[in-house]
């Protein structure tokens, strides 16, 4: 069934006769009475009644009438639908993060993308790189955003931030009253470090082993908050990520030491699927991420409204 002869035949039912209906196609009654023969030709049955003053439509004609009304009706939807999707009204965003980036860096991107477009739903998955690009190719999530990365054929990657590992200790901890610490003098202490297999750990032990140092752990703990949390405790110092201490420097519960030779600094990937373009909805979200990673306008604001008198967090 030819659409335009139905979208036609539409018209004419609607305005309740050829020529009218015409007017309303905008479209010529030649073209438009040419176009219902050949729909009727098409489907086998009458569709008008042509009468000496206009025409009817036929019982067959009403029945088709009816479906086209229903057509006509889905096809608005879909555009008023398709508007509100542009327009960040409707939809969903699905985004895979590894773990210190999913707990330390998104929920403020997160929560300015909500407040600024509450009716897009957000999912946010956290798992480790693999299992990250496995939900890009599954189509789970749209967008992927891991410290570590991986070569995978379908997937392309970018850089969009650059994470800093940072040594910490408690308040008041020895290390804090010295003039200059060197790397060696941090292996020293007593050391909180995440579990075998975490990559911050990974990165740690690699970079201090090209500078012929190593530690040996007293305390191996399997996330980012026991560490700080241990390291609070007096335990020993760590080394952690900078986006995962910020309410620590604020509070003074920890502190970082500044170490003059040891700087470690790692790339926080974007991966997505090769050659597929960003929707609306992810899009808008990673020109928050970058204002928000970067310190900037939705950072500040946050920043802003937390520093009013009486503001708890």
């Amino acid at each position: 069934m030819n659409r335009n002869h139905l979208a036609l035949f539409h018209a004419v039912a609607r305005a309740g006769g050829i020529s009218r209906g015409a007017e309303l196609a905008r479209v010529s009654q030649p073209a438009v009475s040419k176009q219902i023969r050949e729909l009727e030709e098409a489907l086998g049955i009458r569709l008008l009644e042509r009468l000496p003053r206009g025409s009817r439509l036929t019982d067959g004609g009403k029945l088709l009438a009816e479906y086209a009304q229903r057509l006509a009706a889905l096809e608005q939807e879909a555009s008023r639908a398709v508007e509100e999707f542009r327009g960040l009204k409707r939809g969903r965003l699905a985004v895979g993060a590894s773990t210190t980036i999913g707990a330390y860096l998104l929920p403020l991107a997160f929560g300015e993308f909500h407040r600024r477009h509450p009716d897009i739903e957000l999912q946010l998955e956290i798992a480790n790189t693999q299992t990250i690009q496995r939900y890009l190719l599954a189509g789970t999530v749209e967008l992927g955003l891991t410290e570590g990365l991986m070569e995978a054929e379908h997937l392309s990657s970018t850089i969009f931030h650059e994470d800093e590992l940072v040594a910490i200790a408690p308040k008041g901890h020895p290390l804090l009253k010295q003039k200059r610490v060197t790397a060696r003098d941090i292996c020293r202490e007593p050391f909180v470090m995440r579990e075998e297999g975490s990559g911050t750990r990974a990165v740690v032990e690699q970079t201090l082993r090209q500078r012929g140092l190593a530690v040996k752990p007293v305390l191996s703990l399997a996330s980012t908050e026991a560490v700080k949390h241990a390291v609070i405790a007096g335990v020993g110092i760590a080394i952690v990520s900078r986006l995962a201490i910020g309410c620590e420097l604020q509070s003074g519960s920890l502190n970082i030491i500044p170490v003059a030779d040891f700087i470690i600094r790692r790339p926080l990937h974007l991966q997505t699927l090769r050659g597929r373009t960003p929707g609306p909805a992810a899009a808008r979200f990673l020109a928050i991420l970058s204002g928000t990673a970067d310190g900037g306008e939705a950072s500040a604001k946050t920043r802003n409204k937390g520093s009013g008198k009486g503001r708890r967090r």
